[in-house]
């Protein structure tokens, strides 16, 4: 097995005028990329920062978020990728959770520097781009003004802490080690085929695990990322695709939704794209038809995983779409997919269980959090909570999860997050919060709640919430209610509550 990042440095050496990352204007050869990456490994050793120990990066899609992720692997010391648009209430648990010595964040993101502050001992802080916000942090240019990293440290088996709510409303860091990256870069290069000709659009956040294989399949591949902040604006995102020629983009459903309207233009020269990928949720049947047609010369793959695979866990070839309709697909290479009753039994093929999976992608399990790891590992297998059936070939079908998770665009949202914010406001007695299907998004975030009779409405709920959680965690829908379902043991019915939705829409 070869580290990513010592595969970064070997292709640094072997085609090193190739473009690696392409940021607006902005060209970083691979040359260029691995001295920067050598470089932040040799000042997180200048700044006191050893091997094992974890580093927060909050920073949007970015040449210096890359630069941190591989600078930290080359050093030995552990990637922490963090939502740049979090509340500083959610990084500094997050940041404690890690226990992070060092954060990475931009000059004008607040909220990571109230974070940081509250964090005892002190973090070391870097900051990117213009002049640090105060005396003890220290400015990217600065920081950087070292030597290179003349060879990498010895490192331990763990890579990166990725963070995913899982299946209940605690955070949970997953553990991904050298070998899990690995694994899942070769799996997912051998099915797409990926080659140093080739270059992708990215639009998924690196702190998501598909943003991330996204950008370490193609660096394994010798390939060119480009770094695309205008998602929600798709005529932006169509033209630096026509400008940029890519020969792949990778989305969820609502990207593609977005898009869908601009792609079949004829003033859109796209015929540089050859695949197209889609995971994070289905994408809708009728979506996927008016892609294809949009796009004929682009196969669409579609693909399911999960964070505590390291991303990629099955892949349905564009040559079976329409054989295999609804189906998330086959396992990828390296990975043994099975779907188990509740006693954990293999069930055959058409017979709806839990999907069971194993493989050098899957976790060494969750950060500081035993109890929880051992839930879901068992003697190599990864319980991944959702549920469906394979058929008589090996393709999985998916029937929904056993948790509540709320799938809302690229991002991911635990009711319990929001639920606990929401009962911080004053007059509210108890709340419940549930996903709601959308058209371009998937679901967006619907809370029931229940009041003590004083005056509230839903803008004032919102904007509680606004000030608290990630915009996509911030309640799209708020019902009042007078009282919640429950179990006999006292638990919230969301399926219930879904059930509601439900009779609503149909009647």
């Amino acid at each position: 097995m070869i580290a990513l990042a010592q595969r970064l440095l070997m292709t640094a050496r072997a085609t090193p005028d190739a473009v690696a990352i392409a940021s607006g204007v902005e060209r970083l050869d691979y040359a260029g990329l691995a001295d920067q990456v050598q470089r932040f490994a040799a000042m997180l050793f200048a700044q006191g920062i050893r091997s094992g120990e974890r580093v927060a990066i909050v920073l949007p899609n970015s040449i210096e978020a890359v630069v941190a992720c591989y600078g930290c692997w080359l050093a030995g010391c552990i990637a922490v990728p963090l939502a740049p648009q979090s509340r500083m209430r959610e990084l500094h648990a997050l940041l404690r959770h890690a226990g992070a010595r060092m954060i990475v964040h931009e000059p004008d993101n607040a909220d990571a520097q109230g974070a940081a502050d509250r964090c005892d001992p002190p973090l070391v802080r870097i900051v990117s781009g213009g002049r640090p916000p105060s005396a003890v942090a220290t400015g990217w240019d600065d920081a950087m003004r070292v030597a290179p990293l003349a060879e990498s440290r010895a490192a331990g088996a763990m890579a990166s802490i990725m963070y995913t709510s899982g299946t209940t409303g605690s955070p949970k860091g997953v553990t991904l080690t050298h070998a899990n990256f690995a694994a899942n870069v070769d799996a997912i290069n051998g099915f797409l085929g990926l080659c140093a000709a080739d270059s992708v659009v990215s639009v998924l956040p690196f702190h998501y695990a598909y943003g991330a294989s996204v950008l370490h399949t193609h660096l394994a591949a010798g390939a060119r990322v480009v770094l695309e902040t205008n998602s929600m604006f798709p005529h932006l995102l169509v033209e630096s695709m026509v400008r940029e020629r890519p020969t792949g983009f990778s989305g969820v459903a609502s990207n593609y939704a977005l898009l869908l309207d601009h792609l079949a233009r004829p003033e859109h020269d796209l015929s540089s794209l050859r695949y197209l990928t889609n995971a994070g949720g289905a994408l809708p049947a009728a979506f996927a038809r008016r892609l294809r047609a949009a796009l004929p010369g682009a196969a669409l793959i579609v693909m399911y995983g999960q964070t505590e695979a390291t991303s990629r866990l099955a892949w349905l070839p564009a040559a079976r779409l329409d054989e295999k309709p609804g189906s998330a697909g086959q396992a990828i290479a390296g990975v043994t997919l099975e779907v188990r009753n509740e006693a954990g039994a293999p069930l055959p093929p058409g017979r709806a269980g839990e999907v069971w999976a194993k493989g050098d992608n899957v976790m060494s399990g969750y950060w500081n959090d035993a109890m929880a790891s051992a839930a879901v590992l068992h003697e190599g297998w990864l319980r991944t909570g959702d549920m469906g059936h394979l058929d008589d070939e090996g393709f999985l079908f998916l029937a929904g999860r056993r948790s509540d998770m709320i799938k809302t665009g690229a991002h991911r949202v635990h009711p319990l997050e929001v639920e606990e914010v929401l009962i911080e406001l004053p007059g509210v007695v108890e709340a419940a919060v549930v996903g709601v299907d959308h058209d371009v998004l998937g679901q967006v975030v619907k809370a029931y709640v229940v009041g003590d009779g004083r005056t509230l409405d839903a803008n004032a709920v919102r904007a509680h919430c606004r000030a608290r959680l990630a915009a996509h965690k911030v309640p799209r829908l708020v019902e009042f209610a007078s009282e919640l379902p429950r179990t006999a043991s006292g638990k919230v019915r969301r399926v219930e509550l879904g059930d509601r939705i439900a009779e609503r829409v149909l009647s």
